[in-house]
């Protein structure tokens, strides 16, 4: 996938895409599609917004391709970061809607009910970005995770299992983890802190 391609790659991207290409779109949406929809709709747990947010991202890239800095990241992080605002923008509409629509005023939201949204909004986020972080991580570290945690692998088994030592095994396990551990550093604008 995109953790693959060279930044050649997003450049040329984003010259199709200022160019007005509608095949550099539909590329772009085969590519990153699937992880635009999964974010959104692990930070919204609702599969018609993801749907939407998703249509969304593609349009806004499609109308500001400029918006995208190879100097800060790969185009797929840009992509994810437009994701990640949009849903969290659209999960903060929702929730003053369905305020709204109670009866109350968006003006006078309860500091506590203030307070849980962007509890949810942190939570949504954190996960969200864990998601990104794992189909980001390079294939010897997820595989390692997949193996010892998902599949409850000891260490040795997961050595064995991956061809590797236990020393490489442990290696890859801790880098895992503590790219996971960033996930939960994620303010909910986002940016990494």
């Amino acid at each position: 996938m995109a953790k693959d391609t060279p930044p050649r790659w997003d450049r040329r991207m984003q010259q199709r895409l200022a160019r007005g290409e509608a095949a550099a779109l539909g590329e772009l949406y085969d590519r990153f599609a699937s992880l635009v929809h999964s974010q959104a709709q692990r930070v919204l747990d609702d599969d018609a917004a993801a749907d939407a947010v998703t249509r969304e991202v593609f349009g806004y890239v499609w109308e500001n391709p400029d918006g995208y800095d190879p100097k800060q990241g790969s185009m797929k992080s840009w992509v994810a970061k437009v994701t990640h605002r949009q849903a969290v923008l659209r999960l903060r509409q929702t929730e003053t809607a369905a305020y709204e629509a109670g009866g109350g005023d968006a003006r006078d939201v309860d500091p506590a009910q203030a307070a849980e949204l962007e509890q949810k909004v942190r939570r949504a986020s954190a996960a969200a970005r864990a998601d990104f972080i794992v189909t980001s991580m390079p294939a010897p570290l997820r595989a390692a995770l997949d193996l010892a945690y998902h599949q409850r692998r000891s260490c040795r088994e997961t050595a064995e299992d991956l061809g590797v030592t236990e020393e490489e095994t442990r290696r890859r396990l801790r880098l895992g983890l503590q790219l996971l551990s960033t996930a939960a550093n994620t303010p909910p604008d986002g940016r990494a802190l």
